[in-house]
């Protein structure tokens, strides 16, 4: 058996860097956005059902991921806040160094970044972290979520994804 010598390639994007910055500003606001019309249109733990599985039930989250933490009594918002700040600069400081060549990586800190300033912001400023979209099946719930969580997940996913295939290729060079 043959082996391939051919290498994967990342797709380039146009412009400096600084557009997987862009990226996570844009993220953040999809995700303010996204919260508000959330809690302008939805009342507090009702679940509005949009396909059998799928509800948009709004909540708050006073906790980290599945509601860890969440009754701890208080110093968790801002034990959270500051993981979360901390975690952001980090990202920047990342982002700034990521070539726009290495559009895996980009794109996953970049969605990191976004999904962690719109949570970090709901921390700061509302004490909690708004959720809103909830999945089920047959009477098990996964834990409510909102577009900064989805945003963060996928963004992990993506530097898995890096980790696995570009990493090393990159490294050689």
């Amino acid at each position: 058996m043959k082996r391939s010598s051919q290498r994967i390639e990342e797709p380039a994007l146009p412009g400096s860097s600084l557009v997987w910055l862009w990226l996570s500003v844009l993220v953040a606001a999809l995700d303010q956005g996204s919260k508000w019309l959330a809690e302008t249109t939805l009342d507090y733990g009702i679940p509005n059902p949009v396909i059998s599985v799928f509800d948009l039930t709004l909540l708050y989250n006073r906790g980290a991921a599945f509601s860890f933490l969440a009754d701890a009594g208080g110093w968790q918002r801002w034990f959270f806040a500051l993981v979360a700040l901390v975690v952001s600069v980090a990202l920047v400081v990342w982002l700034k160094r990521t070539s726009r060549v290495h559009w895996w990586l980009g794109m996953g800190l970049a969605l990191l970044l976004g999904g962690a300033l719109g949570n970090l912001y709901d921390r700061v400023v509302l004490g909690h972290v708004v959720d809103f979209i909830s999945l089920h099946y047959a009477g098990y719930y996964f834990p409510a979520f909102n577009l900064a969580d989805s945003a963060i997940t996928l963004g992990a996913v993506l530097l898995i994804i890096d980790t696995l295939f570009f990493e090393k290729s990159r490294s050689r060079n």
